[in-house]
């Protein structure tokens, strides 16, 4: 790269999906967690080991991780507006893997139910700031498929689980469950060493006045690693004048979203609970069963979870390329269709309860598991974080993923009870919410696709963020602005001719910070292995701030 600052390592699209894949990793172990339970309760050397636990033990002990997810939801969005969201993650991870290894080595149910609910302490804090995340490194063309692959990585988790479960139950010890439990604590660390190496989120931190760290980061992400690149400096400028002006709006209180962002805090929360009530860990945690109700036993119930694991993951494939095509309401429309019709025959298969019920039973389980991974398992996950406000977007988030986990928790619980008291009509309940869904997506939901997270008050009826710099404008055809988008920017200093990039703003300066060429923030960087991974993503740490993430240019030019 010619002229200008530039910061050495992965930058532009490398760098925003070598992020987004790992950090992927924490709805991984989501996915995982929600799987790997549903092979090991059917194992005998389990049941034998817990002493053949009764149907409410095991709902109780499946769904005690969604009480743990539950609560740390609720805290995680303050945690992460005062910590950073990359620290966040850093610490779920590492809850996380004490309740994997309090699981592995549990010696009865008072210890696998603590190692559950601490495992759940970990995957509530990943499943609410990883969106958040997500949300705020992506441009807005691609903001959707990138949490798509998110949720992929999520039905990831679930599939290999399911696979684990499998083969391990073919090991005549004790390992045949423990062995499972324990990939946990593997994949926990795996996350929070990456997460000593990944990027900020640049809305976090000119949010925090870490402005210096902020260009760098929008540098690496926007402008080819140049901070003196027009469309970062203009990105800095559009994310910097969104932060000064939600600053005015007030304090940021519970209170205050719910009366001024209602509408958007509904969105947030309905999509996470419908997509529970819309029956998925019926199949998730207790696909065994399913399949044992419909006439398969044993290893083949395991086997065809499997199966349908597969199915489920190829299922969500296709959204990464339609979501930001079609938009987000067709294909959560679609889908509700599909789930609905799904439901309804795989209840009035095994109702029948006939020669080829089983068979059938499969197919529609499919069927449904694919509609539910292509529209309401990625789509509520990206709904909340992009169209919540910066100054709410975590607290939202939680309350957001918080309705996921008491719906989760709700499902879980309930479901073993309720197949052994209505049976085949539970699918019937289910198939009402995926109704309801429709109704609810069709009525309420806006568009959102390409909408700048900056604009998304100008969707809700609310313009006062909605303010663009004129080489956003002039770049809407290119990386960061998709071809049509519903909003545009309001350009608030005429026709975008008469500036540049550097142009100053009348009564405000939002100038990113000069840094000079060469002289990095932070002094010499780690010669650790972490120092090292860290300098390959651009990233040094500050060896004087106590460990606070820094991000500083070094003189490097990238060819």
């Amino acid at each position: 790269m010619s002229g200008g600052s530039s910061v050495h390592g992965l930058t532009g699209r490398a760098l925003i999906y070598f992020t987004s894949i790992f950090v992927s990793l924490g709805v991984f172990l989501f996915g995982y967690d929600q799987g790997v339970m549903s092979g090991i309760i059917t194992g005998p050397h389990f049941k034998n080991y817990f002493h053949q636990p009764s149907t409410a033990e095991i709902g109780t002990m499946v769904a005690i991780l969604e009480v743990g997810a539950f609560i740390s939801s609720l805290i995680v969005g303050k945690v992460g507006d005062i910590i950073g969201r990359r620290k966040t993650i850093l610490y779920g991870s590492m809850i996380f893997f004490v309740g994997g290894a309090l699981q592995t080595f549990a010696n009865g149910m008072p210890m696998m139910m603590l190692g559950r609910i601490i495992a759940g302490l970990g995957v509530g804090a990943l499943s609410t700031i990883v969106p958040v995340y997500q949300s705020e490194i992506s441009p807005p063309h691609n903001r959707g498929k990138l949490a798509c692959i998110e949720f992929s990585g999520n039905i990831i988790g679930y599939t290999t689980s399911v696979w684990v479960d499998y083969f391990c139950g073919f090991i005549d010890s004790d390992m045949s469950w423990r062995l499972p439990l324990l990939m946990q604590c593997v994949m926990g660390a795996l996350l929070g060493f990456g997460s000593l190496v990944i990027v900020e989120s640049p809305r976090w931190l000119l949010d925090n006045d870490h402005d210096e760290e902020g260009i760098v980061v929008i540098a690496n992400l926007y402008g080819k690693g140049d901070i003196h690149n027009p469309k970062a400096r203009d990105e800095y400028r559009e994310i910097k004048m969104n932060v000064l002006l939600q600053r005015q709006e007030g304090e940021r209180t519970y209170a205050e979203m719910f009366r001024k962002y209602k509408t958007r805090v509904f969105i947030a929360m309905s999509a996470q609970g419908l997509a529970q009530l819309n029956g998925i860990n019926v199949i998730s945690y207790y696909a065994p069963y399913v399949f044992e109700s419909a006439g398969w036993v044993g290893h083949d119930a395991v086997l065809m979870t499997g199966i349908n694991g597969i199915t489920y993951l190829l299922s969500t494939i296709p959204p990464w390329y339609l979501v930001d095509r079609w938009g987000r309401r067709p294909i959560l429309l679609s889908g509700a269709i599909i789930m609905s019709i799904s439901l309804s025959l795989i209840s009035y298969w095994i109702y029948l309860d006939i020669t080829y019920t089983p068979t059938l039973v499969v197919i529609f389980v499919m069927i449904y598991n694919a509609a539910f991974g292509y529209s309401w398992g990625p789509i509520p996950w990206l709904y909340p974080p992009e169209i919540l406000p910066l100054n709410i977007r975590s607290k939202g988030a939680s309350l957001s993923t918080a309705t996921n986990w008491a719906f989760n928790w709700l499902v879980g619980e309930m479901t073993p009870i309720l197949q052994e008291w209505i049976k085949w009509r539970l699918y019937l309940v289910h198939a009402f919410f995926c109704a309801v869904s429709f109704v609810v997506v069709y009525f309420i939901y806006p568009e959102t696709c390409g909408v700048r997270l900056e604009e998304m008050d100008s969707l809700f009826g609310d313009a006062s963020t909605a303010i663009g710099t004129p080489s956003i404008h002039a770049a809407e055809n290119d990386s960061l602005m998709r071809v049509g988008s519903p909003i545009g920017s309001i350009d608030y200093r005429g026709r975008p001719g008469n500036f540049t990039a550097n142009s100053a703003i009348p009564g405000l300066s939002l100038d990113p910070p000069d840094i000079p060429d060469g002289k990095g923030q932070d002094g010499e960087a780690s010669s650790t292995i972490s120092g090292w991974v860290s300098r390959v993503v651009g990233r040094t740490r500050d060896q004087s701030s106590g460990g606070s993430g820094r991000y500083a240019p070094v003189n490097n030019q990238d060819d």
